[in-house]
């Protein structure tokens, strides 16, 4: 169970009993700004290209790779989290086939790998793959 979720015996049992959505107040542990702001840099990367954690937190200019990184880690999965990446191009450890499976539907570029390569799975192309935020820097705040 998610830290942010609500324990089933805390949740009303009637629908009717829950108060309206615009009457609610703040949940205390609503998601940080900061997250909210990553997760939107996220969303924002067009399929087939990638981030990496470091530009996502120069993009926002606050926070590191490693703040971009546990903000993924904790709320990335309903985002394009394959599209923020390390910067060495490696896939996502523990998650590397579903992020190929969605390199390859996106055409992102890969670098096949080697024989050598650890499980031989490809690295993201970095040169190609990279994206700089462009064409949407002039919306960028």
């Amino acid at each position: 169970m998610s830290e942010h979720s609500i324990p089933d015996d805390a949740r009303p049992e009637d629908d009717d009993a829950r108060p309206d959505h615009d009457t609610l107040p703040e949940h205390p542990d609503a998601l940080p700004e900061y997250a909210e702001r990553v997760l939107e840099v996220a969303e924002l990367i067009p399929p087939g290209r990638v981030m990496t954690y470091g530009d996502v937190a120069e993009w926002l200019e606050e926070g590191g790779p490693r703040q971009v990184g546990r903000v993924m880690a904790l709320y990335g999965g309903a985002v394009p989290w394959w599209r923020v990446v390390r910067a060495d191009g490696a896939l996502l450890p523990g998650h590397e086939l579903r992020a190929l499976d969605h390199y390859r539907a996106e055409g992102t570029p890969l670098k096949e790998a080697s024989r050598a390569a650890q499980g031989h799975l490809p690295r993201l192309d970095m040169r190609r793959a990279r994206w700089d935020g462009g064409e949407r820097a002039d919306s960028h705040t």
